[in-house]
C-alpha cells in the first residue's frame, strides 16, 4: 500500500501516538488513509467521532438525520447549538479539532434503500445508534461489502461493544431475528448515566484504530460488556 507522508505539523501533533511500540509512522499513516464511517452522532457517536478525529483518521462520514435537542447535551457532548442538524454540528466539531481530517456529512436517515450507497468507499463502519432495525440494516451492508463493524449499544448503566467483521460470528448470532425494538428499553423510558455514553464510544473508538493499525486483538466474536454501577468489566465469547 503506498504511504501517505505526514506533513511536519502532523508529525508533532500526532507525537505522542508516533512513539508508541507498534504505531509509529506506518500506523498513523494508516490512519491518515482510513476512511470510516461513523453511523450516529448521538452518546455513542460523539465520543467515539471526537477521538478517531483526534487520532487522525483521514476521513470520517458522519451519518444522522436528527437534530440536536436539549436534553440531548449531557451525554452528546460533541455539540452546543440547539435545533442544528447532529451530522452538521458533527462535521464542524471534527473541523475545529484537527483541520488535517475531511469530513462527509450524510444528513439522512439510512435505510435499506440507501444503505450500500452511503456505505460503499468506507474501510469501517461504527454503528451507536439506538434501533435494532438500523443496526440491522447497517450489519446486514457491511456483511455484503465486506466491512468491518464495530457495535456499541448503552442503557441506564450498561454498555457493550462488540466487532462483526469478515469471516467473524455475524449480527443475527449474537442478536436474535425475533428481538424487535419494542422488545429494548428506550434511553426516553429508563435513561442513561452521562459518562456510560463516554466509556463504550471511546472503546468503539479504540477498537476502529486497532482494525485500522493492526494493533492489538480486537473484539472479535467477542462482547465488552460494562457494569457503570458495579465498576466492572467482562467479556463473554459468541
Amino acid at each position: 500500500m503506498a504511504s501517505d507522508p505526514l506533513t511536519p505539523e502532523e508529525t508533532r501533533r500526532y507525537a505522542r501516538q508516533l512513539v508508541l511500540k507498534g504505531m509509529g509512522g506506518a500506523g498513523q499513516q494508516a490512519l491518515k488513509r482510513a476512511r470510516v464511517l461513523v453511523v450516529g452522532a448521538g452518546g455513542l457517536g460523539s465520543p467515539a467521532i471526537a477521538y478517531l478525529a483526534g487520532a487522525g483518521v483521514g476521513t470520517l462520514g458522519i451519518v444522522d438525520h436528527d437534530t440536536v435537542s436539549l436534553s440531548n447535551l449531557h451525554r452528546q457532548v460533541i455539540h452546543h447549538e440547539i435545533g442544528a442538524g447532529k451530522a452538521q454540528s458533527a462535521a464542524g466539531f471534527v473541523h475545529a479539532l484537527n483541520p488535517h481530517v475531511a469530513v462527509v456529512v450524510h444528513g439522512e436517515k439510512i435505510e435499506a434503500g440507501n444503505a450500500e450507497a452511503i456505505l460503499n468507499g468506507y474501510d469501517l463502519v461504527l454503528d451507536g445508534t439506538d434501533s435494532l432495525a438500523t443496526r440491522r440494516i447497517v450489519a446486514a451492508t457491511c456483511a455484503r461489502l465486506g466491512l468491518p463493524l464495530v457495535s456499541g449499544a448503552v442503557s441506564m448503566f450498561d454498555g457493550q461493544v462488540t466487532i462483526f467483521a469478515p469471516g467473524g460470528p455475524g449480527f443475527g448470532e449474537l442478536f436474535p431475528a425475533e428481538a424487535d425494538d419494542a422488545d429494548l428499553p428506550s434511553c426516553e423510558a429508563t435513561g442513561i448515566l452521562a459518562p456510560l455514553t463516554g466509556v463504550i464510544g471511546t472503546l468503539m473508538a479504540m477498537e476502529a484504530i486497532k482494525l485500522i493499525t493492526g494493533i492489538g486483538d480486537p473484539l472479535v466474536g467477542r462482547v465488552l460488556t460494562y457494569d457503570g454501577k458495579g465498576g466492572r468489566f467482562s467479556e463473554f465469547s459468541y
